[in-house]
C-alpha cells in the first residue's frame, strides 16, 4: 500500500533556505550601501559641472560675463549660475538673468574651491570668450573640491571629486585616487 505523500517544503529545507538568503543579503547590503554613496557623489559632481559649464555657455551666448557663485557663505549652500547683465560683478536679483540654481547640500558632503573660489566672497568667472578670469579680468585656473564627510579617513580619498576648470576654460572632473593629476591646484 502507498503513502499519499503531499508536495511542499519541510521546515528544514525552508530554515535553510532562509538561511542561505540572510548570508545573501548580509554580503549585498555594504556593497549596495557603496553603490549608493557612488551614486550620491556621482550626482552632485555632474549638477556642479553643469553648473559651471552652464556659465560658460551662456558667457559666450550673450556676450556679457556668467558667474557661478554659491547661495550662502559658501558653496554647501548651494549655487546661483547668472548672466551680469549690469557689469558689476555681483549677483542682482531682477537685474542679473538667473540660469540654474542649486539648492543646499546635504549635511554629509562637503564643498571647497581654491583661487577665486575660495575665500570670503567665491566666484566662477567667464568671459565672453569662455575663459575663466577673476574680476580684473585676469585669466585664472581653479578647483572644487567635493567630499564626503561621513566616511572614515581611511576612504576618504576614494569619496572625493574635483571639478577643475582650466584658464582657457576647459572643465573637466576627475577622481583623486586614480587620477594622478587631479589635485587641488590642477590647472588642465
Amino acid at each position: 500500500m502507498m503513502k499519499n505523500r503531499s508536495a511542499g517544503f519541510t521546515l528544514i529545507e525552508l530554515i535553510v533556505t532562509i538561511a542561505i538568503a540572510a548570508v545573501l543579503a548580509a554580503l549585498a547590503a555594504p556593497s549596495f550601501i557603496q553603490y549608493q554613496r557612488n551614486s550620491e557623489l556621482t550626482s552632485l559632481t555632474n549638477s556642479l559641472l553643469a553648473a559651471v559649464n552652464a556659465a560658460k555657455g551662456e558667457a559666450m551666448k550673450t556676450g556679457r560675463n556668467a558667474f557661478v557663485i554659491p547661495r550662502g557663505s559658501g558653496w554647501n549652500s548651494g549655487w546661483i549660475v547668472y548672466v551680469d547683465m549690469n557689469r558689476d560683478n555681483s549677483y542682482t536679483e531682477g537685474t542679473d538673468i538667473t540660469v540654474q540654481t542649486q539648492d543646499a547640500l546635504k549635511a554629509y558632503f562637503s564643498i571647497t574651491g581654491n583661487s577665486i573660489a575660495a575665500g570670503s566672497t567665491p566666484y566662477i568667472k567667464f568671459d565672453n570668450s569662455g575663459y575663466s578670469v577673476d574680476n580684473s579680468a585676469a585669466p585664472v585656473a581653479l578647483s572644487l573640491t567635493i567630499a564626503r564627510t561621513d566616511v572614515p579617513s581611511t576612504s576618504a580619498l576614494e569619496e572625493t571629486r574635483r571639478v577643475v576648470v582650466a584658464r582657457t576654460g576647459r572643465v573637466r572632473t576627475c577622481k583623486p585616487s586614480t587620477d594622478t593629476t587631479c589635485t587641488s591646484s590642477a590647472t588642465q
